[in-house]
This record gives C-alpha cells, structure tokens and sequence, in this order.
C-alpha cells in the first residue's frame, strides 16, 4: 500500500518542440497540439479521481499554461501553484534554438542523443553573441531566484539538473507530500527524468533510456521513506504512449530524406 502519490508529467507540447528545436530556457506557449494533450491528461486524471491540493512547475510558461489547462479540466483551478526556476528544462547552453535533426546530420546522432540523454555531459555554454542570450538573461523572472544572477547556469549537464533540482524536492516538495498533500509536477523532459532518477535510483548508465512524452502524466506510488514500491507508471492509453516515446526519441535522428 502506497504511503505517497506523486503525478509528475513534462507539459504538452511546445512550439519549438513542434518545430525540432532546442528550447530549454527559451519562454515558448503550448502549441495548438500541446493544449489539446494538456487538456486530454486533464481530462484522464479526473476521469481516474485525482484530487490534487498543490502543483509545482516551472516558471516557464509552457509548465504553466500546461498546469492551467489540466486543473480547468479537472475542474480544479482554485488550486494553489507554486513556481521554481529549479524545475526549470535542462539549460542546453550554445544548443538552444538550433534544430535536432539538423545537428544530427552535422555532428552525427550519437553525439546528439548524448548531449540529450546523457547523465554528466555538458553541451558548449551559451555566451552573450548567441541570439537568445539577452532574451534569457534579461528576463525579470530570473531577478528574483533565490541564486544571483551570476551564478544562473550557462549550460548543463542533467547531473547538473539533479543538483539545482534536489534542494527544491527537499526543502519544498517533500514536506508537502509528508503532510499528506496529494501534489501535482507539471514540468518539462529534463527536470522530470532528473527527478526520476533520484526516486528510482536509475544508474547514470542507463538514464540515458528514459524518454518522457509530453503531456502524458507519470503516477509515482511511495513508501514512507519516499522509495517508489515499483516502476513509474505512464497513464493513459499504453499503446499510443509508446508511439509518443518513438517519436520523442526520432527528434534527435536524421530525417530519412537526408541520410
């Protein structure tokens, strides 16, 4: 018997996520197919009787808009948000705003599944002539984090995900859910496989397979001590998730008519 549950999703889909592109911290809405998988898991998570207390996201808009359509569904906006930068998408650094399958022709596929997938590497960091640097930096939302601006990162790995994330799960998420709250994560790809890495204790190795589908909502069933009593659970119709996954995993792969 669960002591916890915990549903934890990456939002719907994005408009550069339509579009192939590195967004990390790029402020981008939902896409038109992105509001509707929004609405969908919204729909699914009440028809199965959630009842949420508290939602965390991002402060990424994407995280918000997605946390906005699911609790409407649900018929449950009065619901209270709370927002980090430390849910924030992995920072992709010089990758931001350039396209998947593109650098997987340029720089080969491994290369590209590495800088997507892998535990402890660390893309080229952006720096002030890349064109979305003032866009980013000069953002009144990251003027009142709890780290100065200086210490933002410029890049990173999704080790350094995990380490930006934890203190947020300790100090703020933990003791909601050990209270008895049942909570909702709307967040993106990276924070989210970051988090599962830490629950389930998936080796560095192996967290390079674990691909999130946007918009499909994760269930998380906890002791008392916060270990999962098994595997994550996707929600939902099993097949086309599975599908979902491919396509997610394909972004990073040359498209057929250019190999």
């Amino acid at each position: 018997m669960a002591k916890y549950k915990l549903v934890l999703l990456r939002h719907g889909e994005g408009a550069w996520n339509k579009e192939n592109r590195f967004c990390s911290w790029v402020d981008q809405k939902l896409s038109s197919d992105g509001i509707k998988e929004a609405q969908n898991c919204g729909k699914h998570l009440k028809a199965l009787g959630f009842e949420f207390d508290l939602v965390f996201t991002s402060v990424l808009r994407r995280s918000i808009q997605t946390a906005w359509l699911i609790l409407e569904e649900m018929g449950q906006e009065w619901v209270p948000i709370q927002s980090s930068w430390r849910l924030n998408e992995r920072h992709y650094g010089a990758l931001i705003g350039l396209n998947r399958a593109e650098m997987a022709l340029n720089h080969g596929e491994e290369q590209v599944r590495i800088w997507r997938r892998s535990y402890d590497v660390t893309p080229p960091p952006i720096t002030e002539s890349h064109p979305y640097y003032e866009e980013i930096y000069n953002d009144r939302r990251y003027k009142c984090t709890d780290v100065s601006q200086d210490n933002l990162p410029k890049a990173e790995s999704l080790k350094d995900v995990l380490d930006r994330l934890l203190p947020y799960w300790n100090e703020k998420i933990v003791p909601e859910l050990k209270s008895g709250k049942m909570i909702l994560i709307s967040a993106h790809g990276n924070s989210s496989r970051a988090l599962l890495k830490h629950l389930e204790g998936i080796s560095d190795e192996d967290i390079i397979n674990v691909t999130l589908p946007t918009g499909v909502p994760i269930l998380l069933e906890l002791d008392e001590n916060l270990r999962p009593l098994g595997p994550h659970r996707f929600l939902g119709d099993q097949e086309a998730i599975q599908a979902a996954i491919k396509k997610v995993e394909d972004q990073g792969k040359v498209k057929s008519t250019e190999k």
